[in-house]
């Protein structure tokens, strides 16, 4: 199978409207810019996005916001964007919030091939209301179902020609568990090189997981907040 393609708008060609989507990454780090971009310029709206979060508000995720293409956010996180409360307050966003364990295991549960796994995150609050509670011992779980994305954008520090990738520290963050889960997985990396390239061991994502690569250009690798020590 041919994985390479030439850019972020050829990977992404196909996304249509009403679309799901994972979007890897954490914050701002490691997601996948060019992707993200490229579906700024695609005519696509209705979009449902599965994200740790919903970038700010003029990049990452902020961007698809900022030009109404997402319908409902599925995040944990979303406290850097204004235009997100914005829609989420005057009813134009579909939410979900959910707690960032159980948004990592549903994505783990998606990749894995089970249908569902049973939680004690959330019990006995807004998160459980109409989720099916089961006791094992003397604790109860939810019920959570894996999610079911047509599409998981991830963004990898190298990769190969077959799809193996290479996360760069905490950049690796959702990206694993993403390229997993995603019908249809789109990996950016920042470097590509032949099979062979790269060290076996080393490997966090083998390329049966990948069905299309290319590599990117221009990362901001923007920093939400950036903390400085005064000089002494």
């Amino acid at each position: 199978m041919k994985k390479v393609v030439k850019n972020a708008d050829e990977a992404i060609a196909d996304i249509r409207s009403g679309t799901t989507l994972m979007l890897g990454g954490f914050g701002l780090c490691g997601i996948p810019e060019n992707a993200i971009e490229a579906l700024t310029r695609a005519d696509v709206k209705e979009l449902t996005c599965i994200s740790n979060n919903a970038g700010v508000d003029d990049f990452g995720i902020g961007l698809l916001l900022q030009q109404k293409k997402v319908r409902k956010m599925i995040a944990s996180y979303v406290g850097e964007n204004a235009e997100f409360e914005r829609q989420l307050l005057s009813g134009e966003l579909e939410v979900e919030l959910i707690p960032q364990g159980t948004l990592a295991t549903r994505c783990m549960a998606a990749g894995y091939g089970m249908p569902a796994v049973f939680t004690p995150a959330g019990v006995g609050t807004e998160v459980a209301q109409g989720k099916e509670v089961r006791r094992f011992g003397d604790k109860d779980y939810l019920l959570e179902y894996a999610f079911e994305a047509d599409f998981a954008l991830v963004k990898a520090w190298k990769g190969d020609t077959a799809g193996n990738l290479v996360f760069h520290a905490t950049a690796r963050n959702f990206n694993p568990l993403m390229a997993m889960a995603g019908k249809v997985t789109i990996a950016e990396v920042e470097e590509l090189v032949p099979v062979g390239q790269l060290n076996p061991d080393e490997i966090h994502t083998p390329g049966i997981y990948v069905h299309r690569i290319f590599q990117g250009v221009n990362y901001e690798k923007r920093i939400e907040q950036r903390t400085v020590r005064a000089k002494a």
